[in-house]
């Protein structure tokens, strides 16, 4: 692992905080810290400029519209942008730039990567996925949302849960079975169609923190073109792994720096509740940062690897069980320092209750609560801590994988 960044990588850092300097008012203190209503607006502004200075997908090569730059310069720019408290694109850009779009440059045809590629930059495309059904969820591989050839198209009927986004997305990527006789793993393709027919019916689900981030999906005699598979006809399983490694280990050290901003909040209540000489709370304040250091270290390593190999591994599983548990844990230390004023919170609304942004108001307790709500599916979405562990014990430890009762024909596995 290389615990430092080269002096060609810190002179870029200081020209992406020249950017920041010349382009955001004087004292910002974040986007979360702007009132709601104005929020919108200035994501759209912002991310045209991102647009303009070829900062929207820096890593990307050039001949599809990215800014051609190194791994590195990618995790600077982000790193910084995570300081400040700015976005890196709009609400739908995550899955565009840091999943649907790495998957497409490794296991994308040429064609693929020239048609997809600058829609998701210019922002015409935006995306949301569609992995998780009501009855498979851990269990992805089980799956039963149907993709049908049809001539020189697939139609897809099933349904599809805890979609993000998917009522601001106008195209979906989605696992299907395209073929109910193969084991269920291998009957699986990896699909791409668009949100905008009326065999596709998104409808909202309010989580408990009172937002509109997911949904759940009907596909109703759907339709697609047929080339839109991705790494062939029934080898979506396989496809997907390599998309969820880029989701769970893409923000390897931009993580700790958002786990950093609850830190910080924590410590901020702490002393204004007056406790922050508690022995207890002090020694949980303690066991908190040495964790977030922890992921610090953890996310240069996985950096370390990408920038050798080019490629995350199952390690990105790691990180996603180390921030998922411990953002669970800090904000129940947020609320039980509260104590009774989180019962009756006050003060601006976090950035969004299903992550957290090192910038913002401080003292809000509201913020506290909504990350303390947000912070219970995090340890669920992306694979589930469950799911994680087998993965870091199968595939990193080398222990022996579990017993499997369901390696026949799938369709049989279901009666």
């Amino acid at each position: 692992m290389d615990a430092t960044y080269s002096l060609e990588a810190e002179r870029y850092r200081e020209k992406i905080q020249a950017f920041l300097a010349e382009n955001l008012a004087a004292g910002w203190k974040g986007l979360s810290a702007m009132p709601e209503s104005q929020r919108e607006g200035f994501v759209a502004e912002w991310r045209a400029l991102l647009a303009q200075n070829r900062l929207l997908a820096p890593a990307w090569p050039k001949e599809y519209g990215g800014g051609g730059l190194s791994a590195i310069e990618r995790v600077i720019l982000h790193e910084e942008f995570a300081r400040a408290g700015v976005p890196v694109g709009g609400p739908n850009d995550g899955f565009g730039f840091s999943m649907i779009g790495p998957t497409l440059m490794v296991m994308g045809t040429e064609e693929q990567k020239r048609h997809y590629l600058p829609r998701i930059l210019s922002g015409e495309d935006r995306w949301c996925q569609g992995y998780s059904e009501p009855g498979s969820g851990s269990d992805l591989a089980s799956l039963s949302t149907r993709a049908v050839r049809d001539g020189d198209e697939w139609i897809i009927n099933g349904q599809k849960i805890w979609t993000s986004n998917a009522h601001t997305a106008n195209w979906i990527f989605l696992l299907c079975r395209t073929d109910p006789n193969a084991p269920k793993h291998r009957g699986i393709s990896f699909l791409l169609c668009p949100m905008d027919q009326p065999g596709i019916e998104p409808r909202p689900i309010i989580n408990m923190g009172g937002s509109h981030d997911f949904n759940e999906v009907f596909f109703t005699d759907a339709r697609t073109a047929a080339d839109c598979v991705i790494g062939g006809i029934n080898d979506g399983w396989r496809v997907a792994n390599q998309l969820l490694a880029y989701e769970r280990g893409d923000d390897a050290t931009t993580v700790s720096l958002r786990m950093k901003g609850v830190y910080d909040r924590l410590v901020t209540i702490a002393r204004e509740q007056g406790v922050n000489d508690d022995a207890l709370v002090r020694q949980e304040l303690t066991r908190a940062y040495s964790k977030v250091e922890i992921l610090r270290f953890m996310g240069l390593r996985t950096l370390t690897q990408v920038l050798r190999n080019g490629v995350l591994g199952p390690e990105s599983s790691v990180s996603k069980l180390l921030w998922s548990e411990l953002y669970k844990r800090m904000t129940e230390i947020g609320v039980d320092l509260l104590g009774a004023h989180a019962m009756v919170p006050s003060g601006a609304a976090p950035l969004s209750i299903v992550g957290s942004e090192a910038a913002g108001d401080p003292h809000s307790s509201f913020a506290m609560t909504q990350h303390f709500l947000g912070a219970r599916p995090a340890s669920i979405y992306s694979g589930s801590s469950e799911i994680q562990r087998n993965i870091v014990g199968e595939r990193i430890l080398g222990l022996p994988k579990e017993p499997r009762s369901d390696d026949g024909p799938w369709i049989q596995s279901r009666r």
